[in-house]
């Protein structure tokens, strides 16, 4: 299986340059007839008949919609019978608001609620619909999807794959990335943070900070139970860091099916993404 990159922050000269594009990703045709509204919020394809959607809130964060990524990832279940959506993020709306100045940590706040805000539009409007509507997070998704269920709820979508997120990941790791820091964890566990010189990379690593600071071990302790949600996480993730144990025993005291990998964080995407859609959303 080939590698996806869902890493917390991926950034590239070519995403900086395509930010000075005029881009616009085209969905595929379909015969829904979608308000104009939804569609410039979305990538949609599948099935024009299906009764469940799965929705993708993407990794990153990047400045660009990666419709690419997530049909590699599709290429390995069967979800024909679906509709797939990509949904924005302010990033990839406005990309041009990150690439000359950098933006504040407040301003990086702002943005990731007007992430959610676009995500629960989209999932609402199917919903209306009524739809069956099933959410994918991976890395920065991760974050955003745990963000959706703080703020919406639980029960604004019919079940939830998450896929190497944390609950509650390091304060030096989230603290450095509010300052515009890079950074990984060494062996899952030790957190090293690097300058970073472009003026996108350090806003995409405060996007990420906006959503790292919160500890979801408390927000989402209102909750009695969260049975809707499968985890993933890896032992060796050089991302965002292997779960702690106070993490593990969270999910477990909220009914979460849980599933641990041995490898890092682009590994347990390849090698478990096949095994999440099977527990999470009985789709092989």
């Amino acid at each position: 299986m080939k590698k996806v990159n869902f890493i917390l922050i991926l950034v590239s000269t070519i995403f900086i340059l395509s930010c000075h594009k005029d881009q616009h990703i085209t969905s595929p045709a379909t015969n829904l007839h979608i308000p104009q509204e939804i569609k410039d919020l979305i990538y949609i394809q599948g099935d024009d008949n299906a009764t469940t959607v799965l929705i993708n809130t993407q990794g990153g964060p990047m400045p660009e919609l990666a419709t690419e990524e997530f049909d590699e990832i599709l290429q390995h279940v069967n979800t024909s019978n679906l509709l797939r959506v990509n949904v924005h993020q302010a990033q990839t709306l406005h990309p041009d608001l990150f690439v000359h100045n950098d933006i504040t940590f407040a301003q990086a706040i702002d943005y990731d609620a007007e992430s959610i805000e676009i995500l629960y539009k989209v999932i609402k409007y199917f919903k209306d619909q009524h739809k069956t509507v099933y959410i994918l997070g991976i890395s920065f998704g991760a974050f955003m999807t745990q963000e959706l269920i703080a703020k919406k709820g639980i029960n604004i979508a019919d079940k939830y794959l998450i896929m190497v997120g944390r609950l509650d990941i390091n304060g030096v790791f989230w603290q450095g990335f509010k300052e515009g820091k890079g950074g990984s964890f060494e062996h899952g566990v030790t957190p090293v943070l690097i300058d970073q010189t472009h003026t996108l990379e350090r806003n995409m690593s405060r996007l990420a900070a906006g959503l790292g600071r919160n500890r979801y071990t408390q927000v989402l302790d209102t909750y009695q139970d969260l049975s809707k949600i499968t985890y993933i996480y890896g032992r060796m993730d050089d991302a965002v860091g292997r779960l702690t144990d106070y993490e593990i025993q969270f999910l477990q005291s909220k009914n979460v099916r849980i599933v641990a990998g041995s490898g890092s964080h682009s590994e347990t995407i390849d090698n478990h993404i096949i095994r999440g859609f099977k527990d999470a959303f009985g789709i092989e």
